[in-house]
């Protein structure tokens, strides 16, 4: 039998805010397909994060010239949970191969809080093989979350 060491794949990403998508860096925008709904776009002090309707592509920025990106396809998900605090959430994603990625979302609000929520539930419903709720991918791509009542 073979085992196989998997780097690990970054210390932590700690997205502070959602942005609008159509901000987007442009150097970003050639990762997403043309036909791939960006869902949602995430930045941290140096970082980005988009998830779209197939996967999570991350931007991991050393300094000012060096960056290391992943993609992350949700066919690639095995296990998906979310965890909330006071102010903060993770995503805690188990990869095929047993490698777990840990995406931490802090400063949040109501309204972030909200959208990280119908955010796990399209990504589950993905990795799990169901359609997508309309009501919620439009939610997410028109960033209509202060609409919702809860």
């Amino acid at each position: 039998m073979q085992y196989v060491k998997y780097k690990e794949l970054t210390k932590e990403f700690k997205f502070s805010k959602a942005f609008n998508k159509d901000d987007l860096p442009g150097y970003i925008k050639h990762y997403i397909l043309d036909n791939e709904l960006i869902l949602v776009a995430y930045k941290t002090d140096r970082d980005h994060g988009v998830f779209t309707d197939s996967k999570i592509v991350l931007f991991d920025s050393f300094n000012k010239n060096s960056k290391q990106i992943y993609t992350i396809p949700y066919r690639s998900i095995s296990t998906i949970s979310v965890t909330f605090e006071e102010d903060s959430g993770v995503l805690n994603l188990f990869l095929d191969c047993s490698y777990p990625v840990n995406l931490r979302f802090i400063n949040m609000k109501p309204e972030d809080k909200i959208r990280l929520r119908i955010l796990y539930t399209c990504i589950s419903r993905i990795v799990s093989g169901q359609d997508l709720l309309k009501g919620d991918l439009d939610r997410l791509i028109n960033d209509e979350i202060m609409k919702l009542k809860y």
